[in-house]
């Protein structure tokens, strides 16, 4: 069975909104720092992008969740996989994802971030599939809400392939 990725996003929607995005928070932001902690692997294009369109500063970190293991469905309890480097407390941590899917594996890991002490939790995603949550995760800023499709590029990856496309594609099967 063959794919072929159509695009949904273009590589310059994606980049006006990352601007907006980033112009926002500096907004929100203005006169504090923002520790950004990036969800690997797939957060880390958007990160990269968003981090250098906010004025304010930055400090960066890095976290790997799994609730997958080897299998293709959540198994519903999430791993940690690669933990934070440095503490969260009174930091201004804003979680940075690819997408919000169902919110199981956000959920657990905001709820985790909260106990570690920081001054302020939220959440920035690019890519938000509302009609896929099972658990109510509040996010904070939004790139893009779309419909349930197996979407690549821009680190999001169908079997780690595609995620250096510059653009949101949607898979389709031949």
């Amino acid at each position: 069975m063959a794919e072929r990725v159509e695009i949904m996003l273009t590589e310059e929607e994606v980049d006006s909104r990352i601007r907006e995005i980033g112009e926002q928070i500096s907004k929100d932001y203005a006169g504090r720092m923002v520790h950004l902690v990036c969800v690997l692997k797939g957060g880390s294009f958007f990160m990269t992008e968003l981090a250098k369109r906010i004025t304010v500063p930055v400090s960066l970190d890095f976290m790997s969740v799994s609730s997958y293991g080897g299998s293709t469905k959540s198994s519903g309890v999430v791993r940690i996989v690669k933990d934070l480097d440095e503490p969260l407390e009174g930091k201004d941590v804003l979680v940075v994802e690819d997408i919000v899917d169902s919110g199981r594996t956000l959920s657990y890991l905001l709820e985790l971030l909260r106990d570690r002490g920081p001054a302020s939790v939220k959440l920035c995603t690019l890519l938000d599939k509302p009609e896929r949550r099972v658990v109510d995760v509040h996010v904070d800023y939004t790139g893009f809400e779309i419909p349930d499709e197996f979407v690549v590029g821009y680190g999001l990856d169908y079997d780690q392939r595609y995620r250096n496309l510059p653009y949101i594609g949607v898979v389709r099967f031949d």
